[in-house]
């Protein structure tokens, strides 16, 4: 039987990883395109890259969390790793350094949105795949996934609701320094929710 405590760690981990699924996936093409100036051409390569190698990226990963075993389990070392690997690159993805531009640029915005894929990939995989592992009770996966789903979406409502709100009360004139101010923020909350889970969950 699973512990209210763990129900809510649980859910507030699901809230600090899409709070970081939804300000990636909403602001990166504006970030890029609309105030450093990338072509969306070059965009839409980066993301259908990207995605390629995501199709590669999720089985794999599964497979070696299914393959994994260590005193902390097969879920809690990829969790705790994964979320602080990406933690970083979310905010290296939104503080391009001002002296690249043009080809450098481009490159920068590529190779660390495909790092953000796949350290995103190295926590989410063994956040959903945990739930068979905490219970054996059927009602309480399904209680706990329905908390799990719940709660992202109210992560994914947070970004949605503040992040331009505070990228100019943060950045003032300067969208670039908000969106590096609201990153490192969304970067710690993410860290902080996830080490919560990590923690707590057994």
């Amino acid at each position: 039987m699973l512990s209210k405590r763990e129900m809510a760690s649980y859910g507030l981990g699901a809230v600090g990883k899409d709070m970081v699924y939804m300000f990636s996936a909403s602001y990166i093409l504006y970030y890029y395109q609309d105030i450093l100036g990338i072509s969306a051409i070059a965009m839409g390569m980066i993301l259908m890259a990207a995605r390629v190698f995501d199709a590669f990226n999720d089985p794999v990963m599964g497979v070696i969390v299914a393959k994994t075993r260590t005193r902390f389990g097969k879920f809690r070392p990829w969790l705790f790793v994964g979320t602080a690997l990406n933690a970083i690159v979310l905010y290296l993805m939104f503080a391009a350094p001002p002296a690249l531009d043009g080809g450098g640029l481009v490159a920068y915005a590529a190779v660390t949105y495909i790092l953000w894929g796949v350290t995103y990939t190295m926590m989410d995989i063994p956040y959903w795949s945990m739930i068979p592992a905490v219970t054996r009770t059927p009602k309480d996966r399904e209680n706990l996934s329905m908390v799990g789903r719940t709660c992202a979406g109210v992560g994914s409502a947070l970004i949605a609701m503040f992040t331009m709100l505070l990228v100019g009360a943060l950045g003032g004139d300067s969208e670039r320094a908000g969106f590096r101010w609201v990153a490192l923020i969304v970067a710690a909350i993410f860290a902080v929710t996830e080490l919560v889970c990590c923690i707590s969950m057994k």
